[in-house]
């Protein structure tokens, strides 16, 4: 068919960019909001909607009846909660980040972590896993790296990138852990054994994430963010 300027059109000229489907276009900071807004499908995203919603409730709850301190440990566990919704994560793998985050900072509230001596290597190995996992995903949906999705990608590549991840968050928590004992309230208890051990534990957890961001579809769309084709299913 021909144009108003007397040239044809191309065969991929057929579809005019706008006409391109919403997620297509779409960017990763975009595609984060259009998740964040969506109504809960099923029974597993309402309920993970709840522990967000009583992840809230939880810092007003410390402010009251605990200290500020207590307060500001979970205020910090919130931006946790909510990046599974942004990632439209599935129900099984939202559940189970808001569960782990939620027992994480309320464990420090109630000094479980002070009174049961290997529940910190617990904790440690499971949160740093699940921040790991959500944060590779998010760097794959910004294209800052790889997916096992697409042709760059590999199996070996999410996983080492999703194990750095976390040896990188694990050591920052440990820094904001030594801040928060020199400057803000000496009940924060801080070691080098203790230190050491906290590092070694959240990387064996960040391993384990690592490849369950390659090998499982952690998100509604795929393990790491890939087309929709054929996995949009919330309810898997």
């Amino acid at each position: 068919m021909g144009r108003p300027d007397g040239t044809r059109r191309r065969p991929h000229d057929s579809a005019a960019p706008e006409d391109a489907a919403p997620d297509e276009r779409s960017t990763g900071a975009e595609r984060l909001l259009a998740d964040l807004r969506r109504p809960p499908r099923g029974p597993g995203l309402i309920a993970a909607d709840a522990l967000r919603l009583a992840g809230g409730i939880g810092v007003i709850v410390a402010a009251l009846w605990w200290s500020a301190t207590d307060a500001g440990v979970l205020a910090f566990v919130l931006p946790g909660l909510l990046l599974p919704r942004m990632l439209g994560a599935r129900p099984a793998f939202d559940l189970a980040a808001c569960a782990i985050l939620l027992i994480a900072g309320w464990s420090n509230v109630i000094g479980l972590y002070a009174s049961v001596a290997w529940w910190d290597l617990v904790v440690h190995f499971a949160c740093t896993g699940v921040l790991a996992a959500l944060l590779a995903i998010l760097l794959a949906r910004f294209g800052a790296v790889s997916s096992p999705d697409d042709d760059r990608g590999s199996v070996a590549g999410t996983a080492v990138v999703t194990t750095l991840v976390g040896l990188a968050l694990g050591a920052l928590w440990e820094m904001v852990e030594w801040f928060g004992h020199a400057f803000i309230s000496d009940r924060i208890f801080v070691a080098y054994e203790d230190t050491i051990a906290d590092l070694a534990l959240g990387g064996l957890g960040a391993v384990a994430a690592g490849f369950a961001v390659a090998r499982l579809p952690l998100t509604s769309t795929s393990a790491v963010g890939a087309d929709d084709a054929g996995t949009d299913s919330l309810e898997r």
